[in-house]
């Protein structure tokens, strides 16, 4: 089994920052990609950026290009989010998303977070 935990949340003022971070613990093997999803009231989960964890290559939803910026650190499997310019139409849960081959598996498998709030006020 793998495990995501999310932190940094919380509430900021329209045009300010916050960094997302999760950690991914378990049974791993390999951690193929690592991403950020959200999920605003009453709208579908949509994503928000991934990254692939050996090359480093990165995709942004066309929303966040150039505000956000996700990373990792292979070494404690872990992958940050990095959000500037924050907007009252970012808030949402964010979860962390991770495709991930375990040690008992075939196949990689998603795994997901339990999501942590951001909310930004105008």
């Amino acid at each position: 089994q793998v495990q995501l935990v999310e932190s940094g949340g919380g509430l900021v003022q329209a045009g300010g920052s916050l960094r997302l971070s999760c950690a991914a613990s378990g049974s791993i093997r390999r951690i193929n990609t690592m991403g950020w999803y959200r999920q605003a009231p009453g709208k579908q989960r949509e994503l928000v950026a991934v990254i692939i964890t050996n090359v480093g290559q990165t995709n942004y939803a066309d929303s966040v290009q150039g505000r956000f910026t996700i990373s990792r650190d292979n070494a404690k499997n872990t992958v940050y989010l990095q959000m500037n310019s924050l907007k009252p139409e970012d808030t949402a849960v964010y979860y962390c998303n991770a495709n991930v081959m375990t040690i008992a598996s075939l196949r990689p498998m998603d795994y997901w977070g339990k999501g942590t709030l951001v909310t930004v006020s105008s």
